[in-house]
């Protein structure tokens, strides 16, 4: 049995285009190599952590340095998966927009604030979407290094993978029509329903 596994997408791949090409989503192995579609994203941060399970305690320090790397990499690959889905609603709904409002001045504030940190993503890395469960409110974030840079008491919301895989086939190197061109496909709802869920199952500190 599998201890780690991505669900497919819940959606076609060409399903995001024309703003993520089905040639990103998915491309033909003789077009890019491994690591740069969903499938090969899901058998290489799924798999890692598996192995590591299996390995003896002396095994290569190589699994156990990726055990974590992966784990999270598992996690952050079905986040940003799942917040995407072509939909007719724009901009964030219920008590989601009111704390946006609260937080960041707004939503063109927060868009605003949200773009600059994924464009300041040095190499490979996402721009987060957070709810912290100490502090009780949300805040935007860069992820990187799955295994150094995983802040405590974080919970993501909604990611955007700034990683060369999500663009280059279609953007090359213009980031920022990329970032502006991805809000078409942010399916709010389900942010929505990641946000309810962190305030109501994190409340803070165990005492």
């Amino acid at each position: 049995m599998s201890v780690y596994a991505l669900p497919d997408l819940p959606y076609d791949y060409a399903a995001l285009e024309p703003y993520l090409s089905g040639e990103i989503m998915e491309p033909a192995p003789r077009q890019a190599p491994p690591g740069l579609c969903h499938r090969h994203q899901h058998r290489r941060r799924a798999g890692s952590p598996r192995r590591a399970r299996r390995s003896p305690s002396g095994a290569c320090p190589r699994w156990r340095r990726t055990s974590p790397s992966t784990s999270a990499g598992t996690s952050t690959t079905r986040c940003s998966g799942r917040t995407c889905r072509r939909t007719a609603v724009t901009s964030p709904p219920g008590s989601l927009a009111a704390a946006i409002d609260e937080f960041f001045g707004g939503f063109d504030a927060f868009r605003a604030h949200f773009q600059a940190n994924a464009l300041g993503v040095q190499g490979s890395g996402w721009s987060v979407l957070t709810w912290d469960t100490l502090a009780q409110r949300p805040y935007i974030i860069q992820h990187f290094d799955h295994q150094g840079n995983v802040p405590i008491c974080m919970t993501p919301l909604l990611m955007l993978d700034m990683w060369e895989h999500t663009y280059y086939l279609q953007y090359r190197n213009d980031k920022a029509t990329f970032v502006q061109q991805w809000w078409n496909v942010v399916n709010w709802a389900d942010v929505q329903r990641r946000f309810e869920a962190a305030r109501a199952q994190t409340p803070g500190l165990i005492g």
